[in-house]
Order: structure tokens, then sequence, then C-alpha cells
């Protein structure tokens, strides 16, 4: 390895990857103004593949000369238009978004590990003695629910005396074990 190549940088690139980024920046904002906020949610699997997806193309815009700043920009372009496709779909036709996005499932309901869905999830129970940890939680009886999420994020629902409201959880799958005995 050449150090001195590792270690150095020209005017030259110091310009092109300052206007590069501002570009690139600009283009996200006006892209961002024209398809909404949730271009960078992270509400199902396909919003993460699309900040994903746009990071590596900044970086590869960026930092080298091609592809070039249209280039990237195109290509980002392609990216928020494929993903306001989706979103569309999956709001006005329901049986393609059981399709497009992963369901949520039940880890834990009632204080009690459901292995089944740990097992499916590819989690341990570790995994969930951390969230619960995380989100200040001493014992197990404290917990009404632990779900993942449709982005891979888990959610911990304190037991508490508030009776629960049963559209919240009509969308995740296995939602019988946690109303199933609330249920009129």
């Amino acid at each position: 390895m050449k150090w001195e190549n590792w270690l150095s940088i020209d005017w030259q690139q110091v310009i092109g990857i300052s206007l590069s980024a501002i570009g690139f920046y600009a283009g996200l904002m006006l892209f961002t103004r024209l398809m909404g906020l949730r271009s960078f949610s992270k509400l199902s699997s396909h919003d993460f593949a699309m900040t994903v997806g746009i990071g590596s193309i900044l970086a590869s815009t960026v930092l080298s000369d091609e592809p070039s700043l249209l280039q990237g920009l195109f290509a980002v372009a392609i990216l928020f238009l494929i993903q306001g496709v989706i979103s569309v779909v999956r709001r006005k036709i329901k049986p393609l978004k059981s399709l497009i996005d992963n369901q949520a499932i039940i880890l834990m309901a009632h204080g009690e590990y459901l292995e089944d869905n740990l097992k499916e999830a590819k989690l341990s129970t570790s995994d969930v003695q951390e969230v619960l940890r995380k989100n200040g939680i001493k014992a197990r009886t404290e917990v009404f629910a632990v779900i993942m999420e449709t982005t891979g994020d888990m959610s911990v629902i304190k037991s508490n005396d508030v009776e629960p409201d049963h559209a919240l959880f009509d969308d995740i799958r296995d939602s019988e074990l946690l109303l199933g005995s609330i249920k009129k």
C-alpha cells in the first residue's frame, strides 16, 4: 500500500467532491420535497432499501468521477419514483401489500416468550431481553407485548390497567395471543 496515496488529496478533488456533495444534497432536498418526508422513513423494508440505495449512490457519486453527478441524481430520482409507485400500490391494492411488506410478529405476550415466533424471526430470548432492558423493564410481568415491527425494530408495550385497543394490533400476526382472552 502506498501511504502517500492513502493520505493525499489535491485541490481539484476537493473542489469536485465539494461540488458533487452540494449538488447531490440539493437534489435530495428537491426530491424529498416533491415526494414527501416518507421518502426517508423506515416504515417498511423497501423504505430501508431506498435509504441504503441512496447512501450507496451518494458515496459513489461524490467520491469518484464515475458516475457523474447527473447520473447519480438520475439514479436517485428513479429510486424515489419506484418508492412512490410501491407506496401507492401498498395503499391501493391490499392483496399486494402482503407481498411487498413483512408482517409484524409477536415475540412476547403477557410476559411469556413465544418460542416459535422467536425462531421464525431468527432471534433468541437474549435479543429480546436486551430490548426489554433498554426500555426500562425490570420484570417480565411488566410486559404486555414485544412486537417485531415490519422494519425489524422491536416495540415493547407495558402492561397496565388500560384495555388494549384491538385496532392497534389487528395487523400483527398472532394478535389473538394478545387479545384472545380480552376480546368480547
